[in-house]
């Protein structure tokens, strides 16, 4: 155990993963050594902040937490703190079932956690991060909370209604973060497209990133979490006509039968849903779409999903991850409908699809041969670096590996790579002298 030492550990998504970034800032600037995630905590004090969105993400913020009670009383650890989505939501019930923690905090407090470890806030290391991604990339989080109330999403109920940071604010860290040699950023918050309507009524989302793109330095911005209901036509205009705006669009569908978007009270047709794919490919060429699909949602028959299969054999996502669907606590679906798609149905339809993608993606990524495409080297791994096209985020999406026998590569620059061949999951490249 290593006195003054924290541990912080981050469950759940990219979001949660910028809260944890602001409060070992202020942690380090008060004294302490943080580790982010480590292998082998070490640390006497851990913080855990968790996910609460769906049942798994749920059970393994328990499952972590508990494993860390293991710790504190095998006199491993001697203090255990607990924040995040999953402790906003539970905290009440949190505190009965594992008093072993010391304190739980929700999603927005976890500032208080200084106070109650005799230290204060720094008011200079406001909005600073300590970042945990690696040097050449980074996450920008500006908004929080999400006024959709879609039928099956506990995340209002989590966060409360949406809350856009300031564009000048943004702005700032964006030039900050540039200034320590940040090349790429992620834009996300929980439904992107409503950017700034909390603000003065109007949406200001292309107005945000079209004036990102201008700052000296910024190579790469990559946007998730759009929403098809009145989405920003104007925003395509800004991918379109700027270079460092990655031709690469995350947007979560759902579904696209009729009778299953109303049931999730989407406040979107499949109609309009093919409107704006279609108007996507055609007004940004060679734009990649990243997509969430949802299956086994009460009332979706088996015509609804082959209506969603023919739907994903049509559109042919470059990206898209899928789900079967759980009942959350709290949310409308949970209120008003009965779960009646049985277990072994959604798993086989997620099967299903899940394969017809894995086919469509293979073929998407072997289309990709012969070209020659811009780089960004993350990591060298064994015998290879490992790169990513605009079209990819880090994480999620398909990698790109190169050789190390070609040479010396720096983490964290670009590089002009033809692409010699692909598999599964990834692809092959070699650097083009």
């Amino acid at each position: 155990m290593i006195k003054n030492q924290i541990d912080i550990i981050t469950m759940g998504c990219s979001k949660n993963l910028v809260d944890s970034e602001l409060l070992m800032k202020q942690f380090e600037a008060n004294g302490y050594t943080c580790r982010h995630d480590a292998k082998r905590p070490q640390g006497e004090i851990a913080v855990i902040n968790t996910c609460g969105f769906i049942e798994t993400a749920k059970e393994e913020s328990i499952n972590t937490i508990l494993e860390f009670v293991n710790r504190k009383n095998e006199g491993q650890l001697n203090r255990l703190y607990v924040m995040g989505c999953l402790s906003q939501r539970y905290k009440d019930e949190l505190e009965k079932e594992i008093p072993e923690v010391d304190k739980f905090y929700g999603k927005f407090n976890f500032k208080q956690l200084l106070t109650d470890l005799g230290k204060a806030d720094v008011p200079s290391c406001d909005g600073r991060r300590h970042l945990t991604t690696p040097h050449h990339y980074a996450y920008i989080k500006i908004a929080e909370g999400c006024d959709r109330h879609c039928a099956y999403c506990a995340i209002p109920l989590i966060t409360g209604r949406h809350r856009s940071r300031p564009m000048e604010e943004i702005l700032q860290e964006v030039e900050e973060l540039v200034s320590q040699g940040v090349k790429e950023f992620q834009i996300i918050e929980q439904e992107l497209t409503y950017y700034g309507k909390d603000l003065d009524g109007r949406l200001h989302i292309s107005e945000l990133i079209s004036r990102m793109a201008k700052i000296t330095g910024v190579k790469w911005i990559r946007l998730h979490y759009a929403y098809p209901n009145q989405f920003p036509l104007d925003l395509l205009d800004v991918i379109r006509d700027n270079d460092n705006v990655c031709k690469y669009l995350d947007i979560a569908l759902q579904h696209i039968s009729d009778n299953v978007l109303s049931r999730m009270r989407r406040h979107v047709t499949k109609e309009e849903t093919i409107a704006l794919i279609e108007r996507m490919r055609r007004q940004v060429p060679g734009i990649h779409i990243r997509t969430t699909l949802l299956v086994g949602f009460p009332g979706e028959t088996e015509e609804d999903f082959q209506e969603l299969m023919d739907f994903v054999r049509w559109a042919r996502f470059e990206r898209m991850g899928a789900f079967a669907y759980s009942h959350e606590e709290g949310t409308y679906s949970a209120l008003h409908y009965e779960d009646d798609v049985p277990e072994e149905v959604k798993q086989r339809r997620l099967d299903e699809l899940m394969a017809l993608q894995q086919t469509i993606s293979e073929e998407i990524e072997a289309e990709k041969v012969g070209k020659t495409l811009k780089v960004i080297i993350d990591r060298k791994e064994g015998d290879y670096y490992v790169g990513r096209t605009e079209f990819c985020s880090p994480e999620v999406d398909p990698e790109v590996l190169i050789s190390a026998e070609e040479g010396k590569l720096r983490v964290g620059n670009f590089y002009n790579l033809e692409i010699t061949g692909s598999d599964e999951f990834d692809l092959y490249g070699s650097v083009k002298r």
